[in-house]
């Protein structure tokens, strides 16, 4: 048995890594992996003395359960990473030595599993390899690891068995989770690991950092013309917000290819090891705080008060989730097509209807939308054209590009129904459909936000599964990827 976790999941080229590993094996080495085109091999370092540690139980006493709010404190080991390595995001393959079977090397297929932690490196110039800050959603990982290892169900996340603060000495009121715990990388399989592969293989150059490099440094986005927020994005501390609402108003450029984006907000808490999020995720059966306070859009008190869809131009309100497998059972209808004419469709040749013909449908035949999608509140002109109300603070620039109306809805998402879209709450004055929605606006200062709406635009496109949403990715990078004074999202 061996797992382990990186003490930070961000290293500059150059210095050292932080490996928290525990086996009950005598040695063990680490293989490290770079994410590319293909999954490349860099070096094995080791062997490493093995120690085996438990990790903290469930502070409720709840049984075969880990803690998921403690820091497991497993011993550290320190390893060099070389000043020449490039940037990307790298795999930490976790070998016991002096097993029966020689511990195969991972291929692009094994990149999910246990016994292995992703980090990124980042080059001691920021900037000097690409203009493009790939950001890994490290904080919603956290969110929904439970800390399972091969064949040890663990229930340690803060959708199981979360943990529960009423606040005090300094700390929020809320769920407490610690960044300091194994698990499996099923996130960077499904998500991010076709998309850099797309990404390489189409020539981009692109840097990469985490949520807690982007919460810790003001200056982080400063050498970088496009963000990319990829698959699920779910949790954002408050100077992230910050951070990317200055960078847009510089005249930078984000790409949301992604959903669920900034749900919650979390509080970053012990020398940000670890977050806080008053959320509405239940302990033992009950909601220990209704209203859950770390809602973004929510006015307070029961809210933040500060709209995502401010920010993104959407909002996981206005949309919902399909549950069950990936991509499982989920309508394959894709995006209707408004406005074929904009430069996001370039090169597509896909049509809007007002040709008089029928309008195409992005990404039909694919689970391009879900498993979770976001919308902003609309209504139909006297065209049939889907137009942005701005009700819910959505910018007035907004265009809408793509629709799906959702179909069948399940308008409580707490009271989950199989087959069908599960919503959450809105504002009650929302009545209209629930719909995920694919736009771009412009921010006043200059900056362009292009947001697909749904989650698994990176995996449609990464795995080329569709050549027109591949066109408008390719469209989308090569425009924002440079900035142009004062672009319009027109």
């Amino acid at each position: 048995m061996i797992e382990g976790y990186a003490g930070r999941e961000s290293v500059t080229a150059g210095e050292e890594l932080a490996l928290h590993v525990s086996t009950d094996a005598t040695a063990f080495r680490v293989r490290f992996y770079r994410l590319g085109r293909e999954l490349e091999l860099l070096a094995e370092s080791g062997p490493y003395p093995g120690v085996l540690k438990a990790p903290p139980p469930h502070p409720g006493g709840i049984e075969g359960s880990a803690s998921p709010s403690e820091d497991w404190d497993f011993p550290e080991y320190r390893v060099p990473i070389p000043a020449d390595w490039r940037p990307g995001i790298h795999l930490a393959q976790l070998v016991e030595e002096g097993t029966a079977e020689p511990v195969p090397r991972l291929g692009d297929g094994d990149i999910e599993g246990f016994a292995r932690e992703f980090f990124v490196v980042r080059p001691a110039r920021p900037g000097s390899y690409g203009r493009i800050l790939y950001k890994k959603s490290t904080y919603t990982r956290h969110a929904y690891n439970r800390g399972d290892n091969e064949g040890i169900p663990r229930d340690a996340s803060l959708y199981d068995n979360p943990v529960y603060g009423t606040g005090g000495d300094g700390l929020p009121r809320g769920h407490r989770l610690s960044l300091r715990r194994a698990g499996g990388v099923i996130d960077l399989a499904w998500w991010d690991a076709p998309f850099i592969a797309w990404l390489e293989r189409s020539g981009y150059a692109v840097e990469y950092c985490t949520d807690l490099d982007l919460h810790r440094d003001p200056g982080l986005l400063a050498p970088y013309d496009l963000l990319l927020s990829v698959g699920h994005d779910e949790y954002w501390s408050t100077a992230m917000r910050d951070h990317t609402d200055a960078f847009l108003r510089s005249g930078g450029h984000v790409a949301f290819l992604s959903a669920n984006t900034c749900w919650w907000r979390v509080h970053p808490v012990e020398d940000d090891t670890a977050f806080v999020s008053d959320t509405d995720h239940h302990v033992d059966g009950v909601f220990p705080h209704l209203p859950a306070t770390d809602l973004w859009w929510a006015p307070p008190p029961d809210g933040v008060g500060r709209p995502e869809n401010a920010m993104t131009g959407v909002s996981f309100r206005n949309g919902g989730m399909w549950p069950g497998d990936w991509p499982g059972d989920r309508p394959l209808v894709g995006y209707r097509v408004q406005h074929a004419g904009h430069w996001v469709f370039e090169g597509t040749g896909l049509r809007d209807g007002s040709d008089g013909g029928p309008a195409d449908f992005l990404g039909a035949g694919t689970p391009l939308i879900g498993y979770e999608c976001d919308g902003a509140a609309f209504a139909y002109d006297e065209r049939g054209v889907a137009r942005a109300t701005g009700a819910d603070g959505t910018p007035g620039s907004f265009l809408i590009l793509g629709l799906y109306e959702l179909d069948p809805v399940n308008e409580d998402v707490t009271t989950m129904k199989w087959g069908h879209w599960n919503c959450p709450v809105r504002e009650p004055e929302r009545t209209g459909p629930r719909a995920a929605t694919m736009g771009v606006h412009t921010v006043p200062g200059g900056g362009t936000v292009f947001t697909a709406g749904t989650t698994d635009w990176p995996v449609v496109c990464g795995r080329e599964e569709d050549p027109g949403v591949v066109r408008v990715t390719r469209n989308v990078l090569d425009r924002l990827s440079v900035r142009r004074g004062v672009p319009s999202a027109g």
